[in-house]
């Protein structure tokens, strides 16, 4: 049986769809980059086309675990946590890292999304929804991350379109 669970981003619409054998299974608002759509590394856009998860990192953690590094610091975020660590980039609950499937668009050399850290993630709930907010990657409700993370498997292919 071929699997037909798929992800799709759209940075315009500030969505995120996931379908489960054809049938979408959650649509909700997202938050993808300021600083618009692009793929080079260091501009903080969001990168489109044709990626997969290539890792998912941090099953059974508690809502609002705050990661660095990709590594759980043993902290949950508070909005008194902000106040004192105001320049941090809130990387909440879950990550799925995406990694590019097409060579000189968003995989390999200057434009390798995995080596820009770009994943889908949770983040805090005072973060405005439907707008765009984050440093590149696709931001999320905790609810809605845990949701989709429980849902998916490493190599669910995503797409995110303009």
């Amino acid at each position: 049986m071929v699997n037909r669970d798929q992800i799709e981003v759209s940075i315009s619409r500030q969505r995120l769809r996931y379908t489960k054998q054809g049938r979408v299974v959650l649509d909700v608002a997202v938050s993808t980059a300021t600083n618009g759509p692009g793929e080079v590394h260091g501009s903080e856009c969001t990168p489109r086309g044709k990626h997969y998860i290539r890792a998912k990192i941090g099953a059974g953690c508690a809502a609002d675990t705050v990661f660095v590094g990709r590594r759980p610091t043993g902290e949950i975020y508070s909005p008194e946590m902000r106040e004192i660590f105001p320049e941090r980039d809130w990387i909440l609950t879950r990550i799925m890292w995406l990694c590019g499937l097409e060579p000189g668009k968003n995989r390999l050399g200057e434009v390798d999304t995995m080596r820009r850290y770009v994943y889908i993630h949770g983040c805090p709930d005072e973060d405005e929804m439907g707008t765009p907010g984050s440093h590149g990657c696709v931001k999320m409700r905790n609810t809605d991350i845990i949701t989709l993370f429980d849902a998916v498997d490493v190599g669910t292919p995503v797409t995110i379109i303009e």
